[in-house]
This record gives C-alpha cells, sequence and structure tokens, in this order.
C-alpha cells in the first residue's frame, strides 16, 4: 500500500515536506513511525520516542494504534502551545 508521510514545523525543516511509502497491509501509525525511527539520522533523532510529536491520520488527531489504509495522508508535527 502507499501513503503519505507530512512534516510539520520544525519535522519538516529536518525531513523535508512529504514523502510517499509502500507500506504493509496492517501497519498502525506507531509501527510507520518505528520504521522511520529505523531510518536512523534525522528520522532517528526528530521522531525519537523521547520526543513529544503529535499524529494525524487523514487530516484528523490520531493516536499510533490507527490503522494505515491504502493512500492514507499521515501527519507528524510538536506540540503547539499558544495564547
Amino acid at each position: 500500500m502507499k501513503v503519505t508521510v507530512r512534516y510539520f514545523a520544525s519535522l519538516r525543516e529536518a525531513l523535508g515536506g512529504s514523502e510517499t511509502l509502500d507500506i504493509e497491509a496492517g501497519t498502525t501509525v506507531g509501527a510507520l513511525r518505528d520504521s522511520l525511527l529505523a531510518r536512523g539520522g534525522p528520522h532517528a533523532e526528530v521522531l525519537a520516542r523521547s520526543r513529544a510529536v503529535r499524529c494525524a491520520l487523514n487530516q484528523m488527531m490520531s493516536d499510533e494504534t490507527a490503522l494505515l489504509g491504502e493512500g492514507a495522508e499521515v501527519a507528524f508535527f510538536p506540540p503547539v502551545t499558544g495564547g
């Protein structure tokens, strides 16, 4: 299956805007993040489990247990604060 991964804010600065990946059926958002971490380098740094990273699936906030489908869009971004 193909999915699009988008990065925002500081993640975008480190990893670029987006990429399209081939994944296996049954992959969750968390498993996708783990596969990106396994690349090492900047992916491992900005997506590290010790860092607060939020995710959205098809433009809706999601947790890492969400299953991905064909053509899904996954977004990773840092938490946002403001006033």
